[in-house]
């Protein structure tokens, strides 16, 4: 039974195969599509994986709408729902490859995120006096980590869970706390 809801649901996604045909930002689902099948471990072609991402994770379909902005997305969601606690700002630039570990009451308000960015839940990258974040290429943000302000954060680093970043971290780092303070740089213990 549950495999025939499946398909009959896959069928319902079609309207969202043509989005994504005629999509400005093909290439860069194409990278939220393979980050993602990497990560769960699934080998199929790109179509049968986009719809498995979209039937199975509000999450996904919440990225696969921002990339998509348009009036059918509006009209796609109505009966295929993105994860409502999952905000992305409109005016964020998002990098392609985001993958996310069940985003539940997860906010992203940033100048712009780079490539291969992990967000897990409860996390909030957000604004303090209309100056937001800009976070570098392949960054990680674990539970409940707070990135705010005008900060950036350097590729490859990694957000503890629960650290509070009001400050600037550089490339390699991984911070923890609150306030947050680097505890590895380059791979070195501080």
């Amino acid at each position: 039974m549950r495999s025939l809801f499946s398909f009959l649901y896959k069928i319902l996604l079609l309207p969202h195969l043509a989005m994504y045909k005629f999509s400005k930002n093909q290439s860069v689902i194409d990278q939220d599509i393979k980050r993602w099948a990497e990560a769960k471990g699934i080998q199929k072609g790109k179509y049968s994986l986009l719809l498995t991402f979209l039937t199975n994770s509000p999450d996904f379909r919440t990225l696969f709408y921002f990339r998509n902005r348009s009036v059918f997305s509006h009209l796609l969601n109505i009966y295929c729902r993105k994860q409502s606690n999952f905000t992305i700002d409109i005016t964020t630039k998002l990098g392609g490859g985001v993958l996310t570990g069940h985003p539940y009451c997860t906010i992203l308000n940033a100048d712009s995120i780079g490539e291969n960015f992990y967000v897990n839940h409860l996390v909030t990258v957000g604004e303090v006096e209309g100056k937001r974040p800009t976070i570098g290429d392949n960054v990680s943000v674990n539970t409940g980590a707070i990135i705010i302000g005008d900060i950036t954060i350097g590729n490859n680093s990694i957000i503890g869970a629960g650290a509070v970043v009001v400050k600037d971290v550089p490339e390699n780092c991984v911070v923890v706390g609150n306030p947050a303070r680097i505890i590895k740089k380059d791979g070195k213990r501080v």
